[in-house]
């Protein structure tokens, strides 16, 4: 079974893609868990705010820290273990399925969807293991790359498809093109 706890500022983005069709089933199953917390609930500011000014200075509003730093000790507080902790980024290394294979065989990964201009440097730099990007393009956050991933890690879970070679056969497993 794989965990997933997805920091974001839209938690309920992603019942209507997730709580659907293959994936659905798969959580029915137990082969796949999910969490979606809301960063707004752990911030310290009476109107739920989490953008701030960038620390440099310079344009534009970034993810606070202290709200995203909060709401993943909420998570692996209870742990005795780090979970992967991916930071959906324009900037991090574009996904590929040979990526979802090799995510696959986590037990935990942590994803957080960033908006505005970013997240703040320092929380990142403290939480994140790894950056990922869907593409060369900008979307408003990080939530429907999130799912997209997500999506992409599930069907390697053995159990998820009717069988190994529903995925095995398809375009980009053996890094070819399917008929």
């Amino acid at each position: 079974m794989i965990r997933f706890d997805v920091l974001t500022l839209f938690p309920d983005m992603f019942s209507a893609v997730l709580g659907d069709s293959i994936i659905k089933k798969a959580e029915e199953k137990g082969l796949v868990s999910f969490n979606f917390i809301d960063i707004r609930d752990y911030t310290k500011n009476k109107h739920r705010k989490v953008d701030d000014y960038p620390y440099s200075g310079g344009g534009g509003m970034l993810m606070a820290a202290q709200p995203i730093y909060d709401a993943y000790q909420s998570i692996v507080a209870e742990l005795d273990y780090k979970p992967l902790t991916i930071y959906m980024s324009p900037q991090g290394k574009v996904f590929n399925q040979k990526m979802a294979v090799d995510l696959s065989k986590y037990e935990h990964i942590v994803i957080l969807c960033g908006h505005y201009e970013g997240v703040d440097q320092r929380v990142l730099d403290m939480i994140v293991d790894m950056e990922i990007s869907i593409g060369d393009f900008v979307l408003t956050g990080g939530e429907i790359p999130a799912m997209a991933i997500i999506d992409s890690i599930c069907r390697m879970i053995p159990g998820v498809l009717a069988s190994e070679s529903s995925y095995e056969n398809e375009s980009h497993f053996s890094g070819l093109l399917e008929y």
